[in-house]
């Protein structure tokens, strides 16, 4: 028989601020046998209230564990198994009881409060000391290269930094999940971050956690209002893809004999993300006192509102067949496919579609190789050019006609389908452009495009930008930060372009106010240059988006047509062809 000592107990509610989540696991557990041993005592003793409920919260389990002592020895008689400190930790036997069945409803019920009231502190703990420990390592090392005066040793250092700090970055991502999968997904870009960053993050695009599927059996059920056999014929359990919101499977419906993408949502998810952008909003504070002269704080408002959207897929669905029905409406020839949603099978949680066969963008390398065309050769060029032009007029189409844009087109959510055509997928993130910021980035557009500071400058104040600048040449460097953060082309020689980069406008120019809407074009345009460097093309999306541009900013009356030009651009207008002169590699 052990030795008693019940604060034993309380020490496993602590577990988690010092163990990873897996010994948190087993110590909860086991937490669960002994309050079922306690209750069991508890049982035999005269009818008497407790102190404690399930219901209440874990701060009045110290109460309960002492009222169930005094009752023991106030009766001159101890429980049929007593337990003592350090036995308890060393005996393996005890330790293996991980039977959860056997609890009372009760109980279960506590344990599955008390987890979900200490998973946020515990997420949040490994949040703050992660990434501290990542921040702290950049400034040390950031320090030390102020000494170092050869470039190739202050490189190399730099170089070591990157590989330390991309392995700590992958296991936040990795094991917190959620938000900060997105987040690689942002930050794993060849154009964006470190190539030791891209490398590591890149792999984290199919790590989101897969639910159980009797588990997504039961939500459907549950959704749908139908049992699983009369709803479909045949249904893959492994999901053919799994993100951190949700995963897809592939399935035939019964009643009509098609295939479709039944997407189910994660349960639990969403209040986890909600705390992460919380701890990622009081991180981004910090570094906007400390390191970077740009409103970031704005940036993370406008995710947690876009990722409070794409917790319903009803919105999801009316949002794609809104961009599917504009594309058929105003294009001979769709630029990009999207999947057409089966109506009577869409819920908050759940959305039934068109199934599209094709591979991820990020696999067409390995696919072309296995064809045996040459991916560095003229047939494989003409595809890739194919593919990233399809995508560019998708989104000036989206962005400066309509106003009403998928805001997410990482390399995740692209298929390539038969003859190179494109399917854009995960409707979860769309932003809809009021109309004074739709023109006023277009004429940004039009500046761009034709190299014009003075008209940057004057977007600027018509987009809401507040900037704040000390140098001599400042519509240079407002035109600078304009092209890394709305344009897709590359300098000669460079492979990276960073906003935050060493050399940046932004060490000159201070982005005092950047209104929320912008940032998810600022994203898509940071997502497409990425698209554009892993396949090899540079180009100027400005350049191509220029006739877009122009016909929004006409039909809004705010662009008038030289007489030379008048009559083709009306023609051109009117009869909606757009050809483009494309980039050559």
């Amino acid at each position: 028989m052990l030795v008693a000592n019940p604060f034993s107990v309380t020490r496993y509610l602590f577990a988690f601020i010092w163990e990873n989540p897996a010994t948190f696991e087993k110590k909860s557990l086991h937490l669960g046998k002994t309050l079922q041993l306690l209750e069991e005592g508890a049982k035999k003793k005269e009818q008497q209230p407790s102190p404690w409920s399930p219901t209440q919260t874990p701060l009045a389990l110290s109460a309960f564990l002492n009222h169930e002592t005094q009752y023991y020895y106030q009766n001159k008689r101890k429980p049929d198994i007593i337990f003592h400190r350090s036995r308890t930790i060393q005996n393996s036997n005890l330790l293996r009881l991980r039977h959860l069945e056997m609890l009372s409803p009760g109980l279960r019920e506590f344990q599955e409060n008390l987890t979900a009231h200490l998973t946020p502190w515990h997420r949040s703990f490994q949040f703050w000391i992660r990434a501290a420990d990542i921040y702290t390592t950049y400034k040390v090392c950031q320090f030390r290269a102020g000494f170092v005066k050869d470039a190739e040793k202050r490189e190399a250092m730099w170089e070591r930094q990157h590989e330390l700090a991309a392995d700590k970055m992958y296991s936040l991502c990795s094991d917190l999940g959620g938000l900060f999968l997105k987040a690689a997904q942002i930050l794993g870009k060849p154009d964006l971050a470190p190539a030791a960053w891209v490398r590591r993050l890149v792999t984290l695009c199919d790590k989101a956690p897969v639910t159980p599927f009797e588990v997504v059996c039961s939500i459907l059920e549950k959704e749908l209002g139908q049992t699983f056999t009369k709803m479909f014929e045949s249904f893959d359990a492994e999901p053919i893809g799994s993100a951190s919101i949700a995963q897809v499977h592939r399935a035939r419906l019964r009643c009509e004999k098609t295939d479709v993408a039944v997407k189910v949502q994660h349960p639990g998810v969403q209040q986890l993300m909600m705390i992460d952008i919380h701890n990622v909003q009081a991180f981004v504070l910090f570094l906007q006192k400390t390191d970077i002269k740009f409103d970031l704080f704005s940036l993370t408002k406008e995710v947690e509102k876009q990722v409070g959207y794409e917790f319903d897929f009803l919105r999801e669905a009316e949002a794609m067949e809104r961009i599917r029905h504009s594309f058929h409406a105003n294009n001979k020839k769709v630029p990009v496919l999207v999947p057409h949603v089966i109506r009577d099978m869409v819920t908050r949680n759940v959305v039934v579609m068109e199934f599209i066969n094709g591979i991820p963008i990020m696999n067409l390398g390995d696919e072309i190789a296995k064809r045996g065309i040459d991916p560095r050769g003229k047939l494989a060029a003409v595809a890739k050019q194919k593919i990233l032009k399809n995508l560019t007029l998708a989104y000036g189409q989206m962005i400066l006609r309509d106003g009403f844009f998928h805001a997410d087109p990482h390399p995740g959510n692209i298929l390539i389908c038969k003859d190179s055509e494109v399917s854009l997928l995960d409707y979860g993130q769309v932003k809809q452009l009021p109309d004074d910021l739709r023109l006023g980035y277009a004429n940004l557009v039009l500046a761009l495009a034709d190299k014009d500071p003075s008209r940057a400058t004057q977007s600027y104040k018509e987009l809401g930008i507040e900037t704040l600048s000390t140098c001599a040449d400042e519509e240079k460097e407002l035109f600078e930060l304009a092209v890394r953060m709305f344009d897709t082309k590359l300098p000669p020689g460079v492979t990276m372009i960073s906003p935050f980069c060493e050399g940046s406008s932004l060490n000159k120019v201070a982005v005092q106010n950047f209104p929320e809407e912008l940032f998810s074009v600022l994203k898509t345009m940071q997502l497409l240059r990425g698209l554009s460097v892993g396949l090899g093309i540079n180009y100027s999306c400005a350049e191509q988006w220029r006739p877009i541009a122009e016909e929004a900013l006409f039909r809004a009356g705010r662009l008038k047509v030289g007489k030379a030009r008048r009559r083709g651009f009306l023609r051109q207008m009117f009869r909606r062809k757009r050809e483009y002169d494309w980039c050559t590699i």
